[in-house]
């Protein structure tokens, strides 16, 4: 609640601000209007984005019965990620091919990928490019999805923080328009997946997010995996 009040505390107090300037300014209503819709939105997000969490931490999932071929699902976020981030400088590049079907929610995985997706296109420096990299482990019927970008990193003893509600860290907080819920989010729909989370820093610089998935089957018709698909069998 501390977290949530602080969080709000900001637009509201500039919803106020906005208020006060249309009533002593009317000649500016139609730019404060817009100050005023901006800041409606940002709420909206952050109580749609806490609803969300809510209801994972409950338990409250929804059906879990998609059958998600994550060819599909991980190309199209990769598409969306990519227009989003060259209008900034930024690139996206993730070749994928990997023919595993996961049985779960359709929309939640969609969100828990996309979420760490945009964090590693916000943080990544501007002209690099963000990788996606894929690899299924048959021993173990998972499959490994790294979201590697070229930003500032976090520092070690942040690595498991960052997964926490609200967190930023000292090195992005500044740059981070966000409120801190999108790899909470992430790592609770991935857990109701059956899977694990984790970051770290890599050596030459950037931050690695790993996720870890069991798949239910391998679509058949397949024998070896497609051009693109690392495979340790």
């Amino acid at each position: 609640l501390h977290d949530v009040s602080h969080e709000l505390r900001s637009p509201i107090a500039r919803l106020q601000a906005s208020i006060g300037l249309a009533r002593l300014q009317p000649e500016r209503t139609s730019a404060t209007l817009e100050r005023i819709e901006r800041e409606g939105v940002r709420m909206d997000k952050l109580v749609g984005e806490l609803l969300t969490l809510s209801r994972l931490e409950a338990g409250v999932t929804g059906a879990m019965e998609d059958h998600i071929r994550m060819e599909d699902l991980l190309t199209e976020i990769i598409n969306d990620a990519r227009f989003e981030a060259e209008a900034s400088d930024r690139h996206i590049e993730g070749i994928v091919g990997c023919d595993v079907v996961i049985k779960g929610g359709a929309e939640l995985l969609h969100r828990a990928i996309e979420n760490v997706v945009r964090n590693a296109v916000k943080q990544t420096a501007v002209g690099t490019t963000v990788a996606i990299n894929t690899l299924v482990d048959k021993y173990t019927q998972s499959l490994l999805l790294s979201v590697i970008d070229r930003g500032p990193g976090v520092p070690e003893e942040e690595l498991q923080l960052i997964f926490e509600p609200f967190f930023r860290s000292s090195r992005t907080q500044k740059n981070s328009n966000g409120y801190g819920l999108g790899l909470t989010i992430a790592r609770r729909i991935i857990e109701a997946h059956g899977g694990r989370i984790s970051a770290f820093n890599r050596v030459n610089g950037g931050l690695s997010v790993d996720i870890v998935l069991p798949y239910d089957a391998i679509e058949s018709g397949d024998a070896t995996p497609p051009t693109g698909c690392g495979d340790t069998a």
